[in-house]
């Protein structure tokens, strides 16, 4: 598909469009939802374009990728989010560079981004990336070990615990994608009866973010809807 710049303002508007819906369906503001356009293997004048069109909100999975459009695209005054799995190795330009980082599955990691943070910058917002199901080539750390990892990573200096991501494994019925992300709504339920005063869901992409929302998503990371398909 070639994408330009009136084929990014459509894709964004009809994306937008769809978010509006969901929101409205389940009863919910829809500004209470933050876009994150998922931007792997997209150049940067296409980020460009999506961002002209409105999003303030870019994902990168691939730091060594990020840092040139990062740079690039400096002028706009974007939000940046690291949603990929995190290399010991380069915690320290995540913690420098990143406002949001999403898939913090260890302990370790939590604490190189928190020693690493910047002191003129404020916090770093992190979410915990929860595995959903067995799939070993995604991140997460099981459900039975979340509670543990949370109350480690909020005494963190220097880190603000926000929530929890997921990447479920994808599924075409609406019900059972609903099922999946209920549950990790109900796992930070659990932990904010506890008292860890969690405000993000971030879970939902292009195929199912509807049903994300459907069950309190607050973060969808769109790639595909808003870019075409790689």
């Amino acid at each position: 598909m070639l994408i330009g710049p009136q084929n990014s303002a459509e894709l964004v508007a009809a994306v937008r469009s769809r978010l509006e819906r969901s929101a409205q369906a389940a009863g919910r503001d829809p500004g209470s939802i933050t876009l994150i356009a998922v931007s792997k293997a997209q150049s940067a004048e296409l980020m460009r374009r999506v961002a002209t069109a409105g999003v303030t909100d870019f994902g990168e999975n691939y730091l060594q990728e990020a840092i040139p459009k990062m740079a690039a695209l400096a002028s706009l005054g974007l939000r940046w989010h690291f949603i990929g799995g995190i290399q010991s190795n380069k915690t320290r330009a995540i913690a420098e560079r990143f406002d949001w980082v999403h898939s913090i599955d260890r302990l370790g990691v939590a604490r190189r981004l928190a020693e690493q943070r910047p002191f003129h910058a404020p916090p770093l917002n992190v979410c915990i990336q929860v595995a959903l199901s067995a799939e070993e080539r995604k991140g997460g750390v099981a459900l039975e070990g979340l509670a543990e990892l949370a109350a480690g990573i909020a005494v963190l200096p220097r880190l603000r615990l926000r929530g929890l991501m997921c990447v479920p494994a994808p599924q075409t019925d609406p019900q059972a994608q609903r099922a999946t992300f209920a549950r990790l709504r109900c796992a930070r339920d659990a932990l904010n009866r506890d008292g860890a005063g969690l405000d993000t869901l971030s879970m939902g992409m292009s195929a199912d973010f509807e049903a994300a929302i459907a069950e309190g998503a607050t973060c969808v990371r769109i790639g595909t809807a808003l870019f075409g398909a790689r």
